[in-house]
């Protein structure tokens, strides 16, 4: 804005002054209103230098607020000085800007300093100091400052709550509410709206029971109180009455966070449908979606079709040079597979950040382009980026050599990354994939600090690399170090017991579980079933199926398998009749394969092929190598080498070996020499250096009084060097 210059005489000029600085207060204050404050410090700056023209408190006060929210420390101690000096500071307007100012700049030594200046503090100043000292780190001082505080309105108990809430001090701003609630204090929505964001599931009824406060005094009509509902429901689980919530208000009071509230929670419970339906009404109702509601529903998509139309949608709408929202479109390529628009997204965008070089590297990493990102991550070094903790973890995921892995060491050795918990833990991981295990363990040793991952991916590198006492000993340490293990972790120690059939071990675990209230995690439930069925003590695995009150598939599918590890193949039957029937569980390829197996133990022909066609007619399953070599060794074991024959012959894919050396197996144990001499051509093909062929066909011959034919396969055998290794036993003389 121009400023006008001024010819006339001193008492003119002294009126039209005063006219022309009442418009420019005006102009601030439109200014700051519109959130233009680096423009407001500009026309200050032009009122501050004219010749004609002196900033009065109405000009120092709303400067000073934008000076604050533009987090301009240097304008705003010139404003302050120019104050000091004009002798404004003692209005309370300029004052309370002030604080304003000091509080924003976290300069809580001069908030205080100047409101013990104050000679009357209104509601403003005292609010002010409250929420300064809660969301700076001084919540004890707060709270003693509350007592001291003449008029405890709604908006000095919300400047605590909410700094409270923002500081991560939970439990007390709950304390406050209650104790607002007491004294009579009628809440508003900023009230609710701080508090309902904070409830998590363990304090699920505390927040219900804000939600009817809510209702019953009137404030589900605003966009806040609705929005901090969603959060909450979405937060502890409950989608179904996150969706309620949103259905029962009114549609006017819908707003752009309420619908980017709604489709962030469906995305995160995995309901990526109905995120994506969210985000088509959100558009219907002419709600414009914002960066944050592509971002989220971004992340979501998994169909290259889909995701095309959300990328033109985004920059129909102007977000093409958002740097977020071209990040999430990396992440959605990616994600459908698609890395070369990926690649196209990355090159057009102007801005890149870290975020977006480590969505690329990422991208590439999740693809198995090892040799892709560490080019990218040159590239990024070139351009003068320095790797975080999430390049580094990207970059050894993708590693294909244990040599690239040592590089990566170097590299975050050198840069100082080393010291941080997440690079370790991504390197210890990384070694022990590429089986270093003395490398992984000098890194674990090395850690100056801990997490639960550090002691997982130890124990799993243990076990991974087929050292599974050396895992259960560094259970052992993690146990005396004092963290209490989580469930992924009593996970991993079970599935080491099963492996090495460590009974009493694997009991102490159990009893663990038991003791500290785990048995509610379906994983170690899972686990159990599996150790106990492993150990042979399959009442045991049957206990704790039985106590569990969730059961998953998995679940299912451990018992099923456990019966079929012990024999009880209609017992294994029954059980997967019984899922059928259950609520929200269906079948998958695992569970054909345990039941089928189970069928196969014990020669159950009918209940498998109907649970093979089943699995084929009415799941939609495309029969693989597993449940086919299932049913081929049901049927071969029964001798319907017929039925056997042209289920092989109408499978439109490649057969597997295994495939053939099921039926193989069960030609020579019937004595089949026709089908067997056409699976002994098949194997041979891709098998000719295997004696176990040979052996076979010859021993099959043999059973059927060719003993010609049986000698020719010998010496069949013999001209192609294939050598049959002798017998031995462990126990020696």
């Amino acid at each position: 804005m121009k400023l006008t210059c001024y010819k006339e005489s001193l008492p003119v000029i002294t009126e039209f002054a005063a006219k022309e600085l009442i418009k420019l207060n005006c102009q601030l204050a439109k200014l700051t209103r519109s959130h233009n404050y680096s423009n407001t410090l500009h026309l200050f700056q032009q009122i501050h230098s004219s010749h004609h023209l002196r900033p009065d408190h109405y000009t120092l006060s709303t400067t000073l607020t934008a000076a604050a929210h533009h987090h301009a420390t240097t304008a705003g101690a010139q404003i302050q000085a120019h104050a000091i000096r004009a002798g404004f500071k003692t209005y309370p307007h300029v004052a309370n800007s002030l604080l304003f100012l000091y509080a924003k700049l976290e300069d809580l030594v001069s908030v205080k300093q100047l409101f013990y200046e104050i000679k009357n503090p209104d509601v403003y100043s005292w609010t002010t100091l409250l929420s300064a000292c809660t969301k700076l780190g001084e919540v004890g001082y707060a709270c003693t400052v509350l007592d001291k505080t003449p008029h405890r309105n709604v908006a000095v108990w919300n400047a605590i709550i909410t700094g409270c809430a923002e500081n991560g001090q939970a439990e007390i701003a709950f304390d406050l509410f209650r104790r607002m609630h007491l004294l009579g204090v009628g809440h508003d929505n900023y009230t609710f709206a701080s508090v309902l964001t904070l409830c998590l599931p363990e304090i699920f009824d505390f927040g219900k029971q804000v939600h009817s406060l809510a209702i019953k005094t009137g404030f589900l009509v605003r966009a806040s109180v609705i929005n901090a509902l969603l959060t909450m429901y979405f937060n502890c689980g409950c989608v179904e009455e996150a969706y309620e919530v949103f259905e029962q208000a009114e549609k006017k009071v819908h707003d752009q966070i309420t619908y980017n509230a709604m489709i962030a929670g469906l995305v995160n419970a995995g309901r990526d449908v109905e995120a994506f339906l969210m985000f088509k009404d959100m558009q219907e109702v002419r709600l414009r979606p914002t960066e944050l509601t592509f971002v989220s529903v971004m992340s979501s998509c998994s169909s290259g079709r889909v995701a095309t139309l959300l990328h033109a949608e985004a920059i129909k709408m102007g977000f093409e040079d958002c740097t977020s929202v071209s990040n999430a479109a990396i992440t959605m390529y990616s994600i459908c597979g698609d890395l070369h628009l990926a690649n196209n997204v990355f090159k057009r965008l102007e801005t890149k950040n870290i975020v977006s070089w480590n969505m690329l590297i990422t991208s590439y990493a999740q693809g198995n382009f090892g040799r892709e990102a560490i080019l990218a991550y040159l590239q990024m070094q070139r351009e003068g980026i320095e790797p975080d903790e999430f390049t580094i973890g990207s970059l050894l995921a993708s590693s294909e050599f244990p040599v690239i892995v040592e590089m990566i060491q170097s590299i975050v050795s050198k840069k100082g990354l080393i010291s941080r918990i997440e690079v370790s833990n991504a390197l210890l991981s990384a070694f022990s994939k590429h089986g270093e295990v003395k490398q992984a363990c000098q890194i674990f040793d090395e850690m100056s600090h801990r997490n639960f991952i550090s002691w997982n991916s130890m124990i799993s590198g243990f076990q991974l690399n087929g050292f599974p006492v050396l895992g259960l000993e560094q259970f052992s340490e993690l146990l005396v170090s004092g963290l209490k293990p989580n469930a992924y972790t009593l996970t991993i120690v079970l599935s080491i017991c099963s492996t090495i059939s460590a009974l009493r071990q694997g009991k102490q675990v159990h009893g663990y579980i038991l003791k500290f209230g785990c048995f509610h995690e379906q994983s170690l439930g899972n686990a159990l079933i599996a150790l106990y069925a492993k150990c042979g003590v399959l009442d045991w695995s049957l206990r704790v199926f039985n106590l569990m009150i969730n059961k998953d598939i998995v679940s299912w599918n451990s018992i099923i398998s456990a019966y079929a590890q012990h024999g009880q193949g209609m017992e294994a039957v029954h059980c997967f009749e019984t899922m059928q029937s259950s609520d929200g569980v269906k079948p998958n390829k695992a569970t054909f394969t345990a039941v089928l197996s189970a069928c196969s133990h014990v020669g159950l022909v009918d209940e498998g092929t109907h649970i093979f066609n089943s699995m084929v007619n009415k799941y939609g399953f495309e029969p693989g190598v597993d449940q086919f070599s299932c049913i081929v060794d049901l049927l071969g074991r029964a001798g319907y080498f017929d039925v056997a024959e042209r289920l092989i012959i109408s499978n439109v894919i490649d057969i597997d070996s295994n495939i053939w050396w099921t039926l193989f197996s069960s030609c020579a144990a019937h004595g089949n020499l026709r089908l067997g001499r056409i699976v002994a051509k098949f194997l041979l093909q891709t098998e000719r250096n295997n004696p176990t062929v040979y052996v076979l066909l010859s021993n099959i011959y043999a059973d059927a009084g060719q003993w010609e034919e049986a000698a020719n396969v010998r010496e069949l055998m013999k001209s192609f060097g294939v050598v049959k290794q002798p017998g031995y036993s462990w126990i020696r003389s």
